[in-house]
C-alpha cells in the first residue's frame, strides 16, 4: 500500500500510572536511550537543577507532577516513537483517559514498593475496554520493595490480566545488581546512573556460565532458580494474545538509575503494533487506507506563555497529512490548512511538512477546534470514543477584578477548551460554572488564569452532584422541565442543555418524573448508553 513504510516505522503508545510510580523519569530515560536528550532531569534530585522535558508547564516544574498530557517524538532502532506521558494524579485523569484514545498500546509502571494502587486500577481498566496492549515496567527495584513473585500475582489478580515477565531481577534494594532478559536470555549489568545512558554492560546467553558465579556470587543460584520457576509457572509470550489486551509482558528496573530500561524498550520496539484501526460513524477507519484522517484529542493554550499561541493536537489515523494541504473540518463543514504545523519534544517543538499514521502533531488553532474534532481529506464522518465526562466538583468562577473581565473571559473559555475542566453558563446573569473531576484542577486553573491571563477571579463551591447532558425528542417535557429547574440547569458551550443535579435521590426523581428526557453522563450522545 502507498504509505506502508512509513506506517510500519511508527510506534504509538502511553505512558501511564499511579502518581509516584517514576512515570515521568521512565519517559525521561526513554528519551535518553532514544538519543532524543543528553542529560535527563531527575524530578526529585535537589542536586540536578534541569527539570523533567516532559513536564512543560511552569506549575509543574514547581510541584514536581504531571498535570497535562506531553507528546515526544523520536527515533530508535529505525522506528519512530511517539511518546505520549500522561498525568498520573487522579484529579487529571480525564486528560489521560482521552490520551489513551490516541495511542496504540500502553506502558503500565508499577512502584515495586506499593504495588497495584487505586489509579492503576482505573487507568487499566480504560485500557481493558478497549483491549489496549499493555507492557508493565515494574519500577524502583533500587528501593527495598515487594517480592517479584508476590507482585505478578498481585497484578494478574488486582488487574484481571495475565501476565508474562521477560526481565527477571537480581536482587532488590541496596544489593539490586541489574536484570536478567528472559526474552533474548542476556544478563545486563548497569552502573547507577541518575543522568547518562550507562555503557558497561555485560552480556552473556548461558545462565549456566560459570563466569556468572564470578560476577554475582551467591545470587548467581538464585537467579538460575528463580528463571527456572518463572519459565514453569508463567506461559511464553504469544504476540497475538499482547496485541489482543489478554496477556502483559512484564519488566523490573530502575528508571533513574538506568536499570532495566533498554530491554523493555528493545522488546516494546519488537512487540509493540503499528498504528491501529479507529472506530468512526462510518465504521473502522484503516490506517492504510490512502485518504487522510486524524481526530483532535487534546488542546493546549499558551504552549509557549512568550506568544500566547493555542495548540491542537492531532492524531492521525490514515492517508498522509501535509503542510498548507487543504483539509475538511467536519463538524464546521468548512476546508482549512496550516502552515505550520509541528512535531514536538514537549515545549520544544520542529515543522514538519508531512506526517502519517500513528503521528501525533500539533495545529496552531484560533478557535476552531474542540476536542473530537475530525479532519478528513473530503468524507465526512466523525471518530468516535472521545467523550466528555460528567464532572462531579463545582465551582462558580467570581470576577475580583473587573478591569480585566475581557482577560478572564477569555482564559475561561481557553482553558475549559483544552478539556481540563467543563463550563457551563447558567441563567440569569449568564453565570458561569467550572465543573471538574478533581480538586486540583481548580488550583491549575486559577494559576494559570493568574500566569497566563493577568486575570484573578475567586471560585466560590457549588452544591452539585453530577452534571448531566439532557437530549430528547419531546421538546414540550424539554422546555417545562427547563422551566421548572431553572435554578438547576445550564447551558455548555454548544448550547446543550445541562441537569446540574443537586444530589443522586434528585437525579433518580428526576429520570422517573420525565421519562423522555434521557441524562447523560458523558457528552458523547451519539454512542452514550448510559441514561
Amino acid at each position: 500500500m502507498k504509505y506502508s513504510a512509513e506506517i510500519n516505522k511508527r510506534k504509538t503508545f502511553g505512558i501511564i500510572s499511579h502518581p509516584d510510580a517514576g512515570k515521568t523519569t521512565l519517559t525521561e530515560k526513554l528519551l535518553l536511550f532514544g538519543g532524543a536528550i543528553k542529560t535527563a532531569g531527575a524530578v526529585k534530585s535537589n542536586k540536578i537543577k534541569k527539570t523533567a522535558a516532559s513536564d512543560f508547564m511552569e506549575i509543574e516544574r514547581q510541584r514536581g507532577i504531571s498535570v497535562a498530557t506531553s507528546v515526544m517524538s523520536f527515533e530508535y532502532q529505525d522506528h519512530l516513537i511517539n511518546l505520549l506521558d500522561t498525568p498520573g494524579h487522579k484529579d487529571f485523569a480525564e486528560d489521560t483517559y482521552r490520551t489513551l484514545t490516541a495511542v496504540d498500546s500502553v506502558i503500565l509502571v508499577i512502584d515495586s514498593v506499593n504495588g497495584v494502587e487505586e489509579q492503576t486500577k482505573r487507568l487499566t481498566e480504560v485500557c481493558r475496554m478497549r483491549d489496549t496492549p499493555i507492557i508493565i515496567f515494574i519500577n524502583k527495584l533500587d528501593l527495598e520493595g515487594r517480592d517479584p513473585f508476590d507482585l505478578l500475582d498481585e497484578l494478574e489478580s488486582h488487574l484481571n490480566i495475565k501476565v508474562r515477565p521477560l526481565s527477571w531481577p537480581i536482587n532488590r534494594g541496596k544489593s539490586f545488581k541489574g536484570v536478567y532478559n528472559l526474552h533474548t536470555h542476556d544478563l545486563n549489568l548497569f552502573e547507577a546512573n541518575k543522568t547518562k545512558m550507562s555503557t558497561e554492560v555485560v552480556s552473556f546467553e548461558d545462565l549456566n556460565n560459570p563466569v556468572l558465579d564470578e560476577i554475582l556470587g551467591a545470587d548467581a543460584d538464585q537467579l538460575r532458580e528463580d528463571v527456572e520457576l518463572v519459565d514453569g509457572v508463567y506461559e511464553e509470550i504469544d504476540r497475538e494474545d499482547y496485541l489482543s489486551g489478554k496477556i502483559a509482558p512484564v519488566f523490573f528496573g530502575s528508571a533513574v538509575n538506568n536499570f532495566g530500561v533498554k530491554e523493555m524498550l528493545d522488546t516494546f520496539v519488537e512487540l509493540a503494533p503499528t498504528p491501529l484501526p479507529r472506530p468512526s460513524t462510518i465504521g473502522l477507519i484503516d490506517p492504510y487506507q490512502e485518504k487522510f484522517s486524524g481526530f483532535i484529542f487534546k488542546i493546549h493554550a499558551n504552549l509557549d506563555p512568550n506568544h500566547r499561541d493555542r495548540i491542537a493536537f492531532l492524531r492521525i489515523c490514515s492517508g498522509k497529512f501535509e503542510r498548507n494541504k487543504f483539509f475538511h473540518h467536519t463538524r464546521l463543514n468548512k476546508e482549512v490548512r496550516f502552515n505550520n504545523p509541528y512535531s514536538f519534544l514537549a515545549r520544544e517543538k520542529s515543522r514538519i511538512e508531512e506526517a502519517y499514521p500513528g503521528d501525533v502533531i500539533g495545529l496552531y488553532d484560533t478557535g476552531s477546534f474542540k476536542i473530537g474534532d475530525t479532519l478528513t481529506e473530503g468524507a465526512d464522518y466523525e471518530f468516535q470514543g472521545i467523550p466528555s465526562f460528567s464532572p462531579e466538583i463545582f465551582r462558580e468562577v467570581i470576577n475580583t477584578d473587573p478591569m480585566k473581565s475581557k482577560q478572564l473571559e477569555k482564559g475561561v473559555r481557553q482553558l475549559t477548551d483544552e478539556g481540563v475542566a467543563q463550563l457551563f453558563i447558567q441563567q440569569p446573569g449568564s453565570k458561569k460554572i467550572i465543573g471538574t473531576v478533581g480538586e486540583l484542577q481548580f488550583e491549575v486553573i486559577r494559576y494559570r488564569l493568574n500566569n497566563e491571563y493577568g486575570a484573578s477571579c475567586n471560585l466560590v463551591p457549588k452544591n452539585f452532584h453530577k452534571a448531566c447532558w439532557i437530549t430528547t425528542s419531546n421538546d414540550k417535557q424539554l422546555d417545562e422541565f427547563i422551566r421548572l429547574k431553572a435554578s438547576e440547569v445550564a447551558f455548555d458551550k454548544d448550547d446543550n442543555p445541562v441537569f446540574l443535579a443537586p444530589s443522586a435521590w434528585m437525579l433518580q426523581m428526576a429520570q422517573e418524573n420525565y421519562p423522555e428526557l434521557k441524562f447523560h453522563f458523558t457528552s458523547e450522545f451519539k454512542t452514550s448508553s448510559e441514561a
